[in-house]
């Protein structure tokens, strides 16, 4: 068979994240619609902490297989995105500013005690992935980017509607995201779509983009089993009351 046209491809694309996407899962709409309590909410934060740290690490990974200067230069600014300058800014930084407003003490959220365990290996396998992989399917396991925008605006709609710990500081990472996303992905289609020129790299790179779109629904349904339903906490998660910044709750519902 031959390849998919361009449009074509990228329209395949699109459609895995219009099915996929974990804005779909039952955790968004309740986060989203003011639906969790505040251990649920802190619970998120804690473990979505450990998907964000590893987002420059997996990064570095693609990075230091890259042999071309150019596509090194272009890719570089998401490490930079997410970890920031020695002193300032970053989208690590900005995640523990939501860690502190609500209630959580920034250094524990950033100790990563308390991750629940599929959360480990969900994120540990997609940096895996991205250091083991073709830098085609590497690069297209990015491109949940594409959906980013998308759920960033809803969450920032949802949170200031039905949160007290909501504002500009507490959103900023979500804010700062709209602005990165669409500059990452357009050139991470980019190159996709100019790379992946036969059926079978078409086939290889929307597999890789399923794949990251189950890493990321993981994730949710972890959380889900632990803190919602049936609430099962694994050994070693986070027990609802460590790491908090002050004994008493802090506006979080």
């Amino acid at each position: 068979m031959n390849a998919q046209s361009r449009d074509e491809f990228e329209q395949r694309l699109r459609q895995i994240g219009a099915e996929r996407y974990h804005d779909k899962h039952p955790f968004h709409h309740l986060l989203h619609g003011g639906g969790c309590t505040p251990i649920q909410v802190r619970a998120w934060v804690i473990n979505r902490f450990y998907y964000q740290s590893r987002i420059p690490m997996k990064d570095a990974a693609f990075l230091s297989r890259c042999e071309s200067a150019d596509l090194r230069r272009a890719w570089r600014s998401r490490i930079e995105d997410h970890d920031g300058k020695v002193g300032e800014g970053g989208g690590i930084r900005r995640w523990l500013k939501l860690a502190e407003a609500v209630g959580l003490d920034p250094a524990y959220v950033e100790s990563c005690d308390g991750v629940l365990p599929a959360t480990r290996f969900a994120v540990d396998a997609y940096v895996s992935f991205v250091r083991e992989k073709p830098l085609l399917e590497a690069m297209a396991a990015s491109l949940t980017e594409l959906f980013a925008p998308k759920i960033h605006a809803n969450r920032i709609e949802g949170l200031l509607a039905n949160y007290d710990f909501a504002n500009e500081t507490s959103l900023s990472y979500f804010k700062q995201r709209l602005k990165e996303a669409p500059k990452d992905v357009a050139f991470g289609l980019q190159w996709v779509l100019d790379h992946a020129d036969t059926l079978e790299k078409q086939n290889a790179a929307a597999a890789a983009l399923i794949f990251k779109t189950d890493v990321l629904w993981s994730q949710l349904d972890a959380l889900h089993s632990a803190y919602v339903e049936p609430g099962r906490i694994p050994p070693g998660a986070w027990n609802g009351t460590a790491g908090m910044l002050r004994s008493e709750e802090k506006g979080a519902a």
